[in-house]
């Protein structure tokens, strides 16, 4: 199964002899799972049914689920009506009329002279409920899957943007030893200039500084988390956390680079780094 986006719309129609049911289904992103059924109480018994349906297709987001039904255009109109209902209130009508009993027909064209035919109704409707809402979840889950793979696209191309930046610093990073190596050295003839310091001295401080300055750790720890970051990419099923872990893991590394590094150009490439890592976020917060 691909990666999948939380955000999705699926619909699932099925069509009997009297009558015709629609589900829809609505997901939006959630760390974990919520599921909301809005229907008639005639479909309460599937419930639990479709729950647990619905564990097999997404592990995670808020889903919406929605059942609705109306009558087959092509099915014969059948006015129900109880007798059993119309014989009681006669009788009582003429406790209290006696002989001046006076009864429209159309009066018993009301809801409650209607007989209750919801078993007759759940014989044809649940079947085609389960139809609907099965559909649903499978319109639901192409519906996830292409956004997945729009999102997964978009996610590429700034990881791309984001490992050019890193190869600069990289690539700044050689020159960067001598380059602040010769700076440190103006400094200090500059400031000490009327003082002898001993040369071997002189140099030890220069590496000690030049040690708290080194970014070569951070840069290889990025390239192994941006490695793993487009493994878990081109993996399937549940990857969602594990892209929230590894984008820590990789803010630490930026942020390390920046506040070490002495080179403007390297705090330059910073910036543009965190940006970038920001928009994978923001991204990412979709992904299950």
């Amino acid at each position: 199964m691909s990666l999948q986006s939380m955000t999705g719309f699926g619909r699932g129609v099925a069509e009997g002899k009297n009558y015709i049911v629609t589900a829809e289904v609505k997901s939006v992103n959630n760390r974990f799972k919520e599921t909301r059924f809005k229907m008639s109480s005639l479909f309460n018994s599937k419930e639990m049914i479709w729950r647990n349906k619905l564990d097999q297709f997404f592990k995670r987001g808020t889903f919406d689920i929605s059942l609705s039904y109306q009558q087959h255009p092509s099915a014969k109109i059948d006015f129900s009506l109880d007798s059993k209902k119309v014989e009681v209130f006669l009788e009582e009508i003429k406790k209290i009329t006696k002989d001046n009993l006076q009864i429209n027909p159309v009066d018993f064209l009301r809801n409650e002279f209607q007989r209750d035919d919801n078993l007759s109704k759940q014989e044809e409707l649940l079947p085609l409920a389960e139809q609907a809402v099965y559909k649903a979840y499978e319109d639901l889950l192409k519906s996830r899957q292409n956004e997945g793979k729009k999102l997964l696209d978009s996610i590429y191309h700034i990881l791309d943007l984001y490992s050019s930046y890193l190869k600069k610093c990289d690539g700044i990073r050689s020159q960067y030893p001598e380059m602040l190596k010769a700076k440190l050295n103006q400094k200090l003839n500059e400031k000490l200039k009327d003082i002898k310091i001993d040369e071997g001295r002189q140099l030890q401080e220069v590496i000690y500084y030049l040690e708290k300055l080194e970014v070569d750790e951070e840069i290889t720890r990025a390239n192994i988390h941006l490695g793993k970051l487009k493994e878990i990419l081109s993996s399937n099923g549940e990857v969602g956390r594990q892209i929230d872990f590894l984008l820590q893991e990789l803010g630490r590394e930026t942020n390390t680079l920046g506040s070490k590094s002495g080179s403007p150009e390297i705090s330059q490439n910073v910036v543009e780094m965190k940006v970038h890592l920001e928009k994978i976020r923001e991204q990412a917060l979709n992904l299950e």
